[in-house]
């Protein structure tokens, strides 16, 4: 069936796949934020960290952080404000651009990355890789990059 727009409706097998999709997801980072809790992180908090570690110096600048976190800066700024008063990042200035700064993880953030990623690898694990069989997680990847790789594209053109 058609829209007014020409649009066409999703059939019922595209429409409980995506309900589906939805809902998952939406359960998944439910689950994962619950248990990144005791440790006093939110999923934001953790996907920073994670960024921050794997990269040059553990430091990175702002608006790259911004991309990578798909934050807005300015949203990106209040995050990282709550995490330097948990001293878990601080941030520099750019010597090269004086409007330009770093997020830079600092010893307690990194010590606080290497104490929780066990546990949120195994929080990973538990609701989610462990529940696919190896072969269909690979297919679920092999369906889901594409999306990944036109969305990262569209993202990238704005």
């Amino acid at each position: 069936m058609d829209t007014e727009n020409g649009s066409r409706w999703l059939d019922d097998e595209e429409q409980r796949t995506w309900r589906t999709y939805l809902e998952t997801s939406r359960l998944l980072m439910y689950q994962l934020e619950r248990d990144l809790q005791p440790f006093g992180l939110t999923m934001n908090d953790y996907e920073i960290l994670v960024n921050l570690s794997e990269a040059a110096e553990r430091r990175m600048r702002m608006s790259d952080l911004a991309s990578a976190t798909l934050q807005s800066k300015s949203r990106l700024s209040h995050q990282i404000t709550r995490m330097e008063r948990k001293d878990l990042v601080r941030r520099e200035n750019c010597e090269s651009d004086r409007r330009g700064l770093y997020a830079v993880l600092t010893e307690h953030g990194w010590e606080t990355m290497r104490s929780v990623a066990p546990h949120h690898v195994d929080s990973v694990r538990r609701h989610f890789v462990g529940r696919i069989a190896p072969a269909e997680l690979a297919r679920l990847r092999g369906a889901l990059e594409p999306i990944a790789d036109t969305l990262r594209g569209q993202r990238r053109r704005l």
